[in-house]
């Protein structure tokens, strides 16, 4: 080969391993330039520092009622006709043909041709001086009745499990959208830089329908997104340094890690290599702080029996110990997911008159436990907690094939179910909203997830609608761009 026909192979070679970044940053107009200090600027919130607060130049929008949240999902959408949405007329109608009223126009997930009415299956009582209603299926939670408002019009558009937890999750139902928990940390950062400032807690054996979406960033940069940590074990996998290795020699991994990638960034300007510093740099971090977070042996017999934790298992009662634990850590966000209230009927296991009981069991002393140690704490005031699933069950008893099942078990309900929340500038004691005499739709003060998601930003000092995401040509924002949302004034103290 000669050498002209050498030096123009290799031009070739050259121009095909170039990017368009790389032709943008050498062309004579000075775009290049142009376009890096761009990407450096918007670097310094989406990577460079995980904890960068994104309304720091002109400080929160309004005084802060809840400086952190506690969201329990209850994945499968428990039965609000069953544990807070008492219908006596319902109760009449139990074991009646349901109306074709009732049916015609919608849509169920399993229900065909006519079902039977289907009652409260519990005993119903006012409990506390609030009178709320409340199901012998909580007995513990009655005694904490007065410390929560009960949000019973509820509804949404939704009635299969993943897109309707990817709405009430990340105000969207389709893939892409940023979850409540990655917004509320790309607004606020993290109290704590030690320690992710979103963190996920999983338990009853199953992911939520919608997997990780639930709780990923979305469109939101990725280091927003939250952390999954485990019960029992290190709380990340691969935390640990390995065997041999100190944590001198890591630091030293580290860094050389850390030259390779602001290489890379250099080279590229991918704000994704940003992250991954960032998460490199939290990790190392974290080896300390949530090692400690994490030990539930730091805690007395007396704590474990009060939630029902048992220490190196995975369950909903050593979550919410943990999520105390984190609070009081600053951790800007915590979601614990339950899964199993899908109650169906088509077996044991997810039906109202079996597993229902286990659900509520495993969920009553933990979660009642979790309100008194944070007041007792005096973190309740400043933390707000939220319960509830996706979606509502229905007033009928499900069919399969239009045939009765030996389970009892209720269908999806997308037009109305319950949810609760306390502390964080919630008003107590109360009930919100109202549904129909059977229970079957919201009819009074309805509240879509994306009005519960203003009201949440609201209380942690954001405005709903000026915290916003450019992509795709428009600012994006967690309480819809396409339908009004509002926030639940009346339920704020």
């Amino acid at each position: 080969m000669n050498v002209n026909k050498l030096q123009s192979e290799l031009r070739f070679q050259a121009l095909r391993a170039s990017t368009r970044r790389h032709f943008l940053r050498q062309c004579g107009m000075g775009l290049g330039t142009a376009w890096l200090n761009s990407q450096l600027a918007q670097a310094t919130y989406c990577g460079e520092d995980a904890t960068y607060d994104r309304l720091r130049d002109g400080g929160i929008h309004f005084p802060a009622r809840a400086k952190r949240v506690i969201y329990l999902h209850m994945a499968g959408s428990p039965s609000q006709l069953d544990l807070f949405d008492y219908k006596p007329e319902l109760k009449k109608l139990d074991g009646q043909d349901c109306p074709q009223s009732f049916l015609a126009g919608k849509r169920f997930a399993f229900i065909q041709g006519v079902p039977k009415m289907l009652g409260p299956q519990f005993d119903f009582e006012q409990v506390g001086e609030s009178g709320q209603w409340v199901s012998d299926r909580l007995p513990q939670f009655k005694t904490v009745a007065d410390k929560v408002c009960f949000v019973k019009s509820m509804y949404t558009t939704q009635f299969n499990h993943a897109p309707a937890q990817l709405l009430m999750l990340t105000g969207n139902q389709n893939l892409g959208a940023g979850s409540i928990g990655a917004w509320a940390t790309y607004g606020l950062g993290s109290e704590n830089e030690n320690l992710p400032g979103f963190i996920v807690l999983v338990s009853g054996g199953r992911m939520p329908s919608a997997g990780k979406s639930v709780w990923g960033a979305g469109y939101l940069p990725s280091v927003y997104q939250g952390v999954q940590c485990r019960s029992q074990g290190d709380p990340v996998l691969f935390l640990s340094s390995a065997d041999g290795a100190s944590r001198s020699v890591r630091r030293l991994t580290l860094d050389a890690i850390e030259q390779l990638n602001r290489r890379a960034y250099e080279e590229f300007g991918d704000n994704e290599t940003l992250t991954r510093i960032s998460q490199y740099e939290m990790a190392y971090r974290m080896q300390m702080s949530a090692m400690d977070a994490f030990d539930l042996q730091q805690e007395s017999s007396n704590v474990h029996q009060a939630y029902g934790a048992k220490p190196g298992e995975e369950s909903f009662a050593n979550n919410c110990l943990l999520a105390r634990r984190l609070a009081e850590r600053g951790v800007r966000f915590i979601q614990l997911f339950h899964w199993g209230w899908d109650a169906h009927g088509a077996s044991a296991s997810e039906a109202i008159n079996a597993g229902f009981h286990d659900r509520c069991r495993e969920v009553d002393q933990p979660m009642t436990t979790l309100l008194h140690e944070l007041e007792e704490r005096g973190l309740l005031e400043e933390t707000l907690v939220v319960w509830g699933g996706e979606f509502g069950r229905t007033p009928m008893r499900e069919n399969r094939n239009g045939k009765e099942m030996k389970f009892i078990g209720r269908d999806h309900n997308p037009g109305a179910f319950t949810m609760w929340l306390a502390g964080g500038g919630i008003r107590a004691g109360m009930s919100y909203g109202a549904t129909d005499d059977i229970g079957y739709e919201a009819v009074e003060n309805r509240v879509s997830p994306h009005d519960l998601h203003a009201t949440m930003l609201q209380l942690m000092g954001v405005d709903h609608l000026r915290l916003t995401y450019n992509t795709q040509g428009a600012n994006q924002r967690l309480s819809n761009l396409t339908k009004p949302s509002r926030v639940v004034e009346e339920i704020i103290n």
